[in-house]
């Protein structure tokens, strides 16, 4: 008998429930989800995709990520620092990404926001992975129930915070911990997924920035 939040592969393999079976998702549960990233371009698209998510499912922004990734410039956020009006309305107009005008604005703002913080601290990877939760913070066990009931942590709430206050925008408690899930920052593949320990050795055997 399966763990509630848990599903059985066709390959065998027991995983994160949330994939839903689907043959991309569940590439992007096995790939990328929580395993730790030090790559300054990648943390940024991930937290200003988080931002578009916003109110839509990741299922939604992962189909749509090519898209997004050509209409800003490759997430580069030295080149979307540089974005104009032309390039907002070049966005809004984009049929291939969320034409959501604020939601725009906001990742040119975080762009110019993240320039900021790499030239304080070196990189974006030394300032989120500041912010890489304490043991005592951790559950026990990770199960669905735990997961469910945790959508924001302190640490996320903290995070959540400083960003605002260096201007940064569609960061709230909810969508920085889902950054810090798939940057792997904290480790939330359930117990029982077969992902669970191999992405627990990699952060185990992860040199911090």
């Amino acid at each position: 008998m399966q763990k509630p939040g848990i599903i059985e592969g066709a390959d065998g393999r027991c995983r994160c429930s949330w994939h839903q079976g689907l043959a991309d998702y569940e590439r992007y549960h096995d790939a990328e989800w929580g395993l730790p990233v030090v790559d300054d371009i990648r943390l940024f698209e991930k937290i200003c995709l988080e931002g578009f998510q916003s109110g839509l499912s990741w299922l939604t922004i992962l189909r749509k990520r090519d898209n997004f990734r050509a209409a800003f410039a490759g997430f580069d956020f030295n080149k979307v620092a540089l974005f104009d009006e032309a390039d907002i309305e070049r966005c809004v107009a984009d049929a291939g990404i969320i034409r959501h005008r604020g939601k725009i604005v906001s990742t040119i703002n975080n762009a110019r926001r993240a320039v900021e913080l790499r030239d304080e601290f070196g990189s974006l990877a030394k300032f989120f992975w500041s912010y890489e939760p304490d043991t005592s913070e951790r559950p026990a066990v990770m199960d669905l129930d735990t997961l469910r009931a945790n959508p924001t942590t302190p640490t996320s709430v903290r995070l959540s915070k400083d960003l605002k206050k260096r201007g940064w925008s569609f960061v709230g408690p909810t969508t920085v911990y889902a950054f810090m899930q798939a940057m792997g920052l904290v480790n939330d593949h359930l117990d029982g997924c077969y992902r669970q320990p191999e992405v627990q050795a990699l952060k185990d055997a992860f040199v911090r920035p």
